[in-house]
């Protein structure tokens, strides 16, 4: 009777392990963001979580920070439309993207497709804008620097076990007075548990 016990018990334990390693996904990434108001290419850091809801559908959530990277930002006078000055402008971005992935079972290659939702906060150097009579291309990013975002995207993750290594790529869209489409890519491992 104790082996018995000592046998159901292992298999419940191992099933359960089983089951767990399927149901997180946690990660990290490089991230390339070009961003289209600045024409600057920003690289960065992040970290996703995914938790499965269903066997082809996993929930996640994901933090991503892109350095700063040096543009020049033309200041036009207001009046006539002359560009007055040229200053070296720092730009860094933070987003947090959360949403669906939808992502295929059954053997080592797993292609996706995901739709997401969250936000872009810019970080942008000081510049000339308390003068009243300039104004600058990116004068929207530095007046509302925290923007609603959408994330299609789609790709391809390749796993061993436990262990994986995921390639994506869509176009984050921030909504500043209109959109603006940004090609991101990202790359990096996960663990499953």
């Amino acid at each position: 009777m104790r082996k018995l016990a000592l046998i159901l018990s292992t298999t419940f334990l191992f099933a359960t392990f089983t089951f767990a390693q399927k149901r997180v996904e946690a990660g990290i990434f490089l991230d390339s963001l070009n961003i289209s108001q600045t024409s600057t290419d920003n690289l960065g850091l992040g970290v996703r979580l995914g938790f499965r809801l269903h066997r082809n559908v996993m929930f996640e959530g994901e933090l991503a920070y892109d350095y700063g990277l040096n543009f020049n930002e033309a200041y036009t006078n207001v009046i006539n439309g002359d560009i007055i000055a040229v200053e070296h402008t720092s730009i860094g971005v933070t987003h947090g993207l959360f949403g669906p992935t939808l992502v295929r079972g059954a053997g080592h290659l797993h292609p996706f497709a995901t739709l997401k939702a969250g936000f872009m906060d810019f970080r942008l150097s000081s510049s000339l804008l308390p003068y009243v009579d300039i104004v600058s291309p990116i004068l929207n990013l530095r007046t509302s620097n925290l923007n609603a975002a959408l994330y299609p995207g789609a790709g391809i993750e390749a796993t061993l076990g436990p262990v994986g290594l995921r390639l994506e790529a869509g176009d984050e869209i921030y909504f500043n007075q209109g959109a603006h489409n940004n090609l991101r890519i990202t790359f990096g491992p996960f663990l499953r548990f």
